[in-house]
């Protein structure tokens, strides 16, 4: 049992005994029922007995941040409570975008709520919308304010307006918080430039190279092409200053208590707009130590845990989302290990899944795919994953060396085959990408491209070939096919629902011509969705239109909800991924074809899986019954199945 559990075992209780409980005293009882884990996660961080003031301060600041909260907020906390893990519904569907790119700001986001209604959307990843610096900024991720909207965008009444009519629709919102560092504009950096020495200690600040010089031994390079190095010297301050993302980029000193207390407050500013999801950016860096990678250590780990019982006493109905591409084994203790099982984030992004995918797609084996995800421990039961085949950023490798070792293959060789494969460097390949961040000392690097790209429709579009476009459909299909029934949430990245293509007007653009990540950022293709009603036989409509139709199965089907109940069978045939959902009696078995050839599958190991044969069958994507050819079942190049016994 999590926290958030027997805050709700208790908070049920008290009403049946008490009738409904005013707002402060379920506070007071929320409070109670965690002060214990969080005193032990403060005083495991801060040790020493001139810290123990803070954690008094830390108490003050629970109880003045749950004051601040606006009421309807309060009460919507405890119909969330009382509605169990509602994140892990089958209704759940999101997708990601920037706002000014989808349509021009906060107001003109408003006015698309019924595209997003049409399709099926009722999750909305909004990248950054509050103030940063001009000119280069990460794409919003240098942060100025954590609750200020940038004028770009509009007001923070704007706002509020959005988020008040995304609640009347029933639709959620998610925002970045960027808990690793703030950009070197924001308050505290400037007054820490401007010589407060209590403000230089909120960040890793260093009159000299000695220590800097220590760290650098250890860390790796995030951006190795564009900010090599993990430091950065300020002239004003005449300090060395930690910048492990760039330049602009100041890492945040979390060894000093009041940085966490402060950043509680700002966490609670942005939940307060009337954001339902925080997406803590950056996460597995928040914890420094020399002699280490300094990330995912045990101590961040205990901080973002810290962070998770404060928000559970003051706004319950607020879950955290953890930003952390990393590898599989270390994805996982992201929802907490241990004493703290459940109690770290409620939902974590499937980077393993991700890259995978991708990996099989350039194979056209599910071997490392099936490998790697059979071997990923379960997550608690109370958790739940962000299923995507991409994003706004990069696509990374997170390949573990030993299964691919396993499979034959030489870790490094296999990267480097995959990078070749998405980057042009393979002729037969008909993935459109860009190489992102290559580091030429150890052979990494990534990969950016609209999916559309990447899949081979740009190519296939360039050549007027019918047979390469449709298999580039089928495999845009597929992949997101995957994501929709695998368990979790769903998350689409805007302009991928309607096939868009690269970018490549960023080339053009001062700010982002050093950053090949806006190729997938384009700006959304409004005429290309009006003409998705008029003509429904283009590439986009197509998609469009299956990506719709699998939005409404699974919305359909509550065996879609995440109950850790994902069954992956190894089949004979390495092409093709075969998995079960399974809720009481009831089974749906997902079958994804990665060849660009036909591929089959014997009815005896279809019986044994429990899959019944021929008319016994049928595939809820099409509501036919599968044909079998010679006691096989045939499926056709990138063709996916969704099987239910009738």
């Amino acid at each position: 049992m999590n926290q958030a559990e027997l805050h709700r075992l208790l908070a049920s209780k008290s009403q049946i005994k008490k009738g409904a409980l005013p707002l402060k005293s379920l506070y007071d009882q929320r409070l109670s029922t965690n002060l214990t884990l969080i005193k032990t996660q403060f005083f495991s961080l801060y040790k020493d007995t001139e810290h123990k003031a803070y954690f008094f301060k830390l108490l003050d600041q629970l109880e003045h941040l749950f004051k601040e909260r606006p009421t309807e907020l309060k009460q919507q906390d405890i119909e969330r409570l009382h509605s169990g893990n509602w994140y892990q519904s089958e209704k759940m569907m999101g997708m990601q975008l920037y706002v000014d790119r989808f349509n021009k700001d906060i107001n003109g986001l408003k006015e698309k709520l019924p595209y997003f209604e049409n399709l099926g959307i009722n999750f909305l990843h909004l990248m950054p919308i509050t103030t940063r610096p001009s000119g280069e900024n990460d794409g919003g991720y240098a942060v100025n304010s954590y609750h200020e909207i940038d004028s770009k965008y509009g007001t923070k009444d704007d706002f509020l307006a959005l988020t008040k009519k995304a609640r009347e629709k029933k639709m959620f919102l998610m925002l970045d918080f960027v808990v690793n560092h703030t950009s070197d504009e924001f308050e505290w950096a400037q007054k820490a430039k401007n010589g407060s020495l209590h403000h230089q200690n909120y960040y890793y600040t260093f009159s000299d190279r000695l220590i800097p010089d220590e760290f650098e031994k250890t860390l790796p390079e995030i951006f190795p092409q564009s900010a090599p190095g993990n430091f950065t010297y300020n002239e004003e301050m005449e300090k060395w200053v930690m910048t492990c993302f760039n330049n602009y980029q100041w890492d945040l000193n979390y060894r000093n208590p009041e940085v966490f207390i402060e950043m509680l407050g700002n966490l609670m500013a942005l939940a307060n707009l009337g954001v339902d999801v925080i997406r803590f950016d950056a996460l597995a860096f928040l914890w420094k130590k020399l002699g280490t990678l300094s990330q995912n250590l045990p101590e961040a780990h205990t901080l973002i845990s810290l962070f998770r019982m404060c928000l559970q006493v003051i706004a319950p109905g607020v879950i955290l989302l953890a930003e952390a591409i990393v590898a599989p084994r270390n994805i996982i203790k992201y929802f907490g290990e241990d004493i703290t099982e459940g109690n770290e984030c409620e939902v974590a992004y499937n980077a393993s899944l991700m890259a995978l995918l991708w990996n099989s797609i350039a194979t056209k084996k599910a071997s490392l795919m099936l490998m790697s995800l059979t071997e990923i421990p379960n997550k608690p039961n109370d958790a739940t994953w962000i299923n995507y085949i991409r994003c706004h950023d990069d696509i990374g490798l997170g390949y573990d060396d030993d299964f691919v070792r396993s499979m034959g293959s030489d870790p490094t060789a296999h990267k480097q085959f995959i990078l070749n494969y998405y980057t042009g460097k393979l002729e037969w390949s008909p993935a459109k990408g860009l190489m992102f961040m290559y580091n030429p000392k150890n052979g990494d690097g990534r990969i950016t491209g609209s999916a559309a790209s990447l899949l081979g429709l740009e190519t296939a579009l360039e050549l007027k070939n019918k047979n390469i476009i449709d298999y580039a459909i089928a495999k845009i299909l597929m992949m997101h096919g995957i994501i929709l029934t695998y368990g979790g949430i769903p998350m689409i990245y805007a302009g991928d629902e309607i096939g868009t293509l690269n970018d490549y007007t960023y080339e053009q653009n001062d700010d982002h011509v050093n950053d090949n990540r806006w190729v997938n950022r384009p700006m959304h293709n409004w005429d290309v969705v009006s003409e998705l009603k008029k003509i429904d036989d283009i590439p986009s409509a197509i998609i469009y239109q299956g990506l719709k139709k699998m939005i409404r199965l699974r919305k359909e089907h509550d065996i879609f909800q995440d109950l850790n109940d994902v069954k992956i069978h190894g089949c004979l045939n390495q092409h093709i991924f075969v998995y079960e959902r399974t809720n009481g009696n009831e089974s749906i078995w997902v079958l994804s074809n990665f060849n660009e050839v036909s591929e089959t599958l014997d009815i005896g190991w279809l019986l044994s899986i429990g899959i019944h044969a021929g008319k016994n069958s049928i595939d809820l994507l099409t509501g036919k019954s599968f044909e079998l050819i010679h006691n096989e079942l045939p499926l056709k190049p990138f063709q996916q199945l969704w099987i239910v016994n009738i």
